[in-house]
């Protein structure tokens, strides 16, 4: 079983188990005896099942059992030992025992609750919160169904209560000190890179455009969605000009996986204002990376990029050769694009397809009709890509594939989710059964390029309450803490910086550094083995615990953040800063 899974089958045997307690304990109280066995029977089952669970997450990683152990587990140790006593006292009355039942239904419950709305890092303060919790409910429980307690046992029990409960409040809410390292919303002018051989103007705005047949309500570059393909080549400068016609709560653009200098990046609140309506902003770099990318608003971007502020950027190294498409596959208002399109090719002629996955979630593709490689992903082309048949590949938010292949005589066909989005012929396949590609053990292996590493940061990627804002939010958080809650990492010029990203929640979350691609070391502790993978979109699937490396020269400060775009606005966003000590 893997390590996705057990999580999810521990939240599930938690349920089971918090539910089967108090279900005992409410028939008990009813006097139905029966009802009540049966149902403390089944809750001892699931409290032993999740010992089970939370010892297999343990052996996974501390990271996925580190609450469970702390504070689930001391917990539900109280539930059987209260239960248990309570049960073996009970001869006919069964409603003597509804207390201890309850009370390892509170115990259950307020162990699934600390995964639920606190999870990783385990804390004092939430496990007092917790105690707390489980200690008052029992009391009003104590007071409606038991014996009345003597007047010392119940300011003994109020008092325990009101202890536990100051004390976690206060170490729950103590404000951490504040991070070194923070950006200063100083923004610098662009760099000098020479005159722009290459113009292009972008105007975004709102606009009605036609889909499959839909009128569908969008934002706009140049009023098409896509926004119009920019093109280079090696050594061109690249000139963009930016105008805001009406989006009033702001464009910017970002260059997604292509490593711009920080003041180009296009965050903003990071390295640029917003774009307000009736402004304009320059951007100007020079054109050093040959590959497949795109561009996109970072201004509200969960709402920007779905209503369609996005567009493909392709840098090639010299003038196209044979047949070069770029596939940007989105989803607006509902509808899949690209709309399907058919372009015969004549057999022998060189086709790239440049797939780009402009949606927050990830898509599924499959070239039918002929062998093919994988040439580049994320714009850095492969070491010794061998020919595929028949195999799909997974393209996470944001990423890109080249695939390469020599037209054959019959018609070829690239099925996105099932659905056909270019061919060169009608063509039919069954493709859902297909393999899916491993990048991590496809083409020619090399060493590693660094013996050490100058920094380690630890990602844990997780769900929790968020009470740092004016509402509380349940968050998508980093090491327990939401955006703008999460401290830095900071590191110096010519660092080599190693990432461990862990996921215990059980969602995707497809992970995105701005201004650095990194390479892949490792996955679920199994080396990379094939050509070495410089990616700056990956997904990190639930259990998921990558090492990913990288050399730390582009300085500036970084967005670092989840690529499915409502996870970022939820919380799951950080930065990297250079630091000049």
């Amino acid at each position: 079983m893997s390590t996705g899974s057990l999580l999810a089958a521990d939240l599930v045997v938690a349920v089971l188990a918090a539910a089967g307690w108090l279900g005992a304990g409410a028939a008990s109280a009813a006097r139905r005896r029966p009802v009540a066995l049966g149902l403390a029977a089944f809750a001892l089952l699931a409290t032993v099942a999740r010992a089970i669970t939370i010892t297999a997450l343990a052996r996974a990683g501390w990271w996925f059992a580190a609450e469970k152990v702390l504070v689930a587990a001391p917990l539900s140790l109280a539930a059987l030992v209260v239960s248990g006593a309570g049960l073996l006292r009970a001869r006919r009355d069964l409603r003597s025992v509804a207390v201890p039942l309850l009370f390892a239904g509170y115990a259950e419950s307020a162990a699934l609750l600390v995964t639920v709305l606190h999870g990783y890092p385990a804390s004092a303060g939430v496990g007092l919160l917790a105690v707390s919790g489980v200690v008052a409910a029992t009391a009003v429980s104590w007071r409606l169904l038991g014996p009345r307690p003597s007047r010392a046992v119940s300011r003994a029990v109020v008092a325990l209560a009101a202890v536990a409960l100051v004390a976690g409040v206060g170490l729950a809410v103590a404000p951490a000190a504040a991070p070194a390292g923070q950006h200063t919303h100083e923004y610098r002018a662009a760099p000098t890179v020479g005159e722009p051989t290459r113009r292009f103007t972008l105007t975004a705005g709102t606009a009605t455009v036609g889909v499959s047949g839909r009128e569908v309500a969008a934002w706009a570059f140049n009023g098409q969605v896509p926004g119009p393909e920019l093109t280079a080549a090696v050594g061109d400068v690249i000139e963009v000009t930016l105008r805001n016609r009406d989006i009033g709560r702001g464009v910017t653009l970002h260059w997604h996986g292509y490593d711009v200098p920080n003041d180009q990046d296009g965050v903003p609140g990071v390295t640029q204002p917003a774009v307000l309506p009736g402004q304009e902003f320059v951007y100007r770099f020079r054109a050093d990376q040959a590959g497949t990318y795109w561009y996109h608003t970072h201004a509200v971007s969960d709402v920007g990029v779905r209503m369609g502020l996005y567009g493909v950027l392709v840098v090639r190294p010299a003038p196209a050769t044979g047949v070069d498409v770029t596939v940007p596959v989105h989803t607006l208002a509902g509808v899949p694009l690209p709309v399907p399109r058919v372009e015969p090719v004549p057999p022998g002629v060189p086709v790239r397809l440049r797939l780009v996955n402009t949606d927050s979630t990830t898509h599924r593709y499959a070239l039918a009709g002929t062998p093919f490689r994988v040439a580049a992903i994320d714009g850095s082309d492969l070491r010794g890509p061998t020919p595929l048949v028949e195999t799909a590949v997974l393209i996470p938010a944001g990423g890109r594939y080249d695939l390469v292949f020599e037209a054959p005589a019959g018609p070829v066909g690239l099925f996105v989710d099932g659905r056909v989005v270019y061919s060169t012929g009608p063509v039919a396949a069954a493709t859902g059964g297909w393999p899916v590609l491993d990048p991590l053990s496809y083409g020619a292996g090399a060493p590693v390029p660094w013996s050490r590493f100058d920094r380690r940061f630890t990602l844990v990627l997780d769900r929790g309450l968020d009470l740092h804002g004016l509402l509380p939010r349940y968050a998508h958080t980093v090491n327990g803490a939401a955006d703008p809650d999460i401290p830095p990492q900071v590191v110096r010029l010519g660092d080599t910086v190693r990432f461990t990203i862990v996921n215990r929640s059980l969602v995707v979350h497809p992970w995105h550094l701005h201004g650095h691609h990194v390479l892949v070391l490792s996955r679920n502790g199994r080396p990379a083995s094939g050509s070495p993978l410089w990616l700056d979109s990956f997904d990190v699937r639930p259990g998921d615990v990558w090492e990913v490396a990288f050399s730390a020269d582009n300085p500036g400060v970084w967005a670092n953040h989840c690529h499915n775009l409502p996870h970022a606005d939820a919380g799951m966003m950080l930065h990297l800063t250079y630091s000049s000590i």
